[in-house]
């Protein structure tokens, strides 16, 4: 049996996101509980504020909205947050954009993914692609580079925007 990829998604507008924030949560707390670790309220809350926007978010724009959430706190925390979130496999950093994403994607994560973002809405979407990865792969090989974090990222617009 051929194991099929998901297709990526681009939540309508008006999207709720109480079920991917929820999604996101009970991912957190059972791959922190697989790995030895936790949860911190902090990286909870650092999870929340990305999984509730789809959006790739910077961690002073991060910081910012837990704030507003009347919580004092100095970027280095939220660094900190986001680099265990990361290493958890719950958050992508974008590297173009300085940013950060909820992981929302429901292929293997422990493999590279495209990343779609629209660059009208700000919205990003997981896109497996195979094909891609080995392409790449094989150049790298070709040119004697040991690829150790390879992230693909390409813009446009996603179909609610282009429509």
């Amino acid at each position: 049996m051929v194991k099929t990829e998901s297709k990526p998604e681009f939540p309508a507008p008006g999207h709720d996101h109480k079920v991917c924030l929820d999604r996101s949560l009970s991912r957190a707390e059972a791959t922190y509980a697989r790995q030895g670790g936790r949860l911190t309220e902090l990286r909870e809350s650092v999870l929340k504020e990305l999984a509730k926007s789809h959006k790739a978010l910077g961690a002073y724009d991060i910081m910012r909205r837990i704030e507003q959430g009347g919580r004092a706190i100095a970027p280095i925390s939220v660094y900190r947050a986001l680099d265990s979130l990361v290493a958890a496999g719950l958050v992508h950093r974008l590297e173009s954009a300085n940013a950060f994403v909820a992981c929302h994607g429901s292929h293997d994560r422990t493999r590279p993914v495209l990343f779609l973002l629209c660059e009208r809405c700000g919205t990003v979407a997981e896109s497996p692609a195979p094909e891609l990865v080995r392409s790449l792969g094989t150049a790298a090989r070709q040119a004697d580079f040991a690829l150790t974090r390879p992230t693909l990222e390409a813009r446009g617009l996603c179909s609610h925007c282009a429509g």
